[in-house]
């Protein structure tokens, strides 16, 4: 192993590689944003309930953010993910309150996501629709079903047994953050190890290319799409059972932040989007915005600070590089004027 010497003996390139800055800025700020909010605030912020309010309250976003990875890193942008997440919770709260169990109403809630999902592959592989199009639309339509199953109420007095879904402990930890770690397992496989994740990252970097090297573009983008619906409609039920109730616009609040921790994930570690780069930059950013809050900071700060940040993380993941599917268009057709690539083929 090449190596370069320290003060006591050596240490590997590939270790000061790994401890770079580039690689891993988002833990230095990460430490940064820790230390200034505990010489801030340390009375509200160096709190065990603030920590484990965090953790627990951050895991639906965080799944919100893994779920829309899939499409993402072919190249298409689910942007009523979000709303996904209000629907679900609302249709399982209606469900409850029309005679329906727990179980039941988590069965259909997730497979209100599934719809979801074939509706927009619908949209985007079967007519061609843009992705942000599409899913922009769909997220409205969304709005107004969630508003509908609400009748523009809060919904409430939701059955114990769908409240400890998403709110009872395993050892000490909100069984959220249990889901979360199982979604990220999960996403980390499909995408790293899975044949169908190499699709989808062939698919990003130049659909025309991916589809002439045999790679059946159209339905690993609609697998992808029925995911992401799958995975933020779990989320909202998950939110459900949190909280105990349901409201008109339960969603609409993760999109902003699931996006942000998506795109500033893929700055850190690899160089493209990944789940521990995802969920470092979920944390990172609710631990800026939650001790902004404890410090006395206005309400608007919040929007602010995501706005900000995903704005930064495009600018920087474009730059280096890290996000393929943004320059999708152009990549697949010079690759389609090169010819096919060296790229993976499914399975027979």
């Amino acid at each position: 192993m090449t190596t370069e010497p320290s003060g006591s003996g050596v240490i590997p390139r590939t270790a000061l590689r790994a401890l770079s800055f580039s690689r891993i800025s988002g833990l230095y700020v990460w430490v940064l944003l820790f230390v200034i909010f505990s010489l801030w605030v340390p009375s509200t912020f160096l709190t065990g309930t603030t920590w484990t309010g965090l953790l627990s309250s951050q895991a639906v976003t965080a799944m919100v953010t893994l779920s829309l990875m899939l499409p993402l890193v072919a190249g298409a942008y689910d942007l009523s993910a979000a709303q996904v997440v209000g629907m679900s919770a609302a249709f399982a709260a209606y469900l409850t309150h029309h005679g329906f169990g727990s179980t039941t109403a988590i069965v259909f809630g997730l497979l209100a996501g599934v719809a979801v999902g074939v509706f927009n592959a619908g949209l985007i592989v079967g007519l061609g629709v843009n992705s942000f199009i599409a899913t922009l639309g769909t997220s409205s339509i969304l709005m107004a079903v969630t508003g509908i199953l609400t009748a523009d109420e809060e919904i409430v007095g939701v059955p114990s047994g769908l409240q400890s879904f998403g709110s009872r402990e395993i050892i000490g930890v909100a069984i959220p953050v249990w889901y979360l770690i199982i979604m990220a397992l999960i996403v980390a496989y499909v995408l790293e190890r899975a044949p169908f994740g190499r699709y989808l990252f062939a698919i990003g970097h130049g659909r025309e290319a991916a589809r002439l090297a045999g790679v059946r573009t159209n339905f690993c983008t609609t697998i992808s799409l029925i995911m992401c619906s799958l995975g933020s409609a779990f989320a909202g039920v998950v939110l459900l059972g949190r909280i105990g109730s349901a409201e008109p616009d339960l969603g609409t609040s993760y999109l902003l932040p699931a996006y942000a921790a998506a795109f500033l994930g893929a700055t850190q570690f690899t160089r493209r989007v990944n789940v521990p780069g995802a969920l470092v930059a979920t944390y990172l950013l609710a631990t800026g915005i939650t001790g902004l809050q404890l410090a006395g900071a206005a309400s608007w700060i919040q929007n602010m600070f995501y706005g900000v940040a995903l704005l930064a993380a495009v600018a920087l993941s474009l730059h280096e590089g890290r996000l393929p599917p943004l320059r999708r268009s152009v990549r697949a057709k010079k690759a389609a004027d090169r010819g096919p690539p060296n790229a993976p083929r499914p399975d027979e």
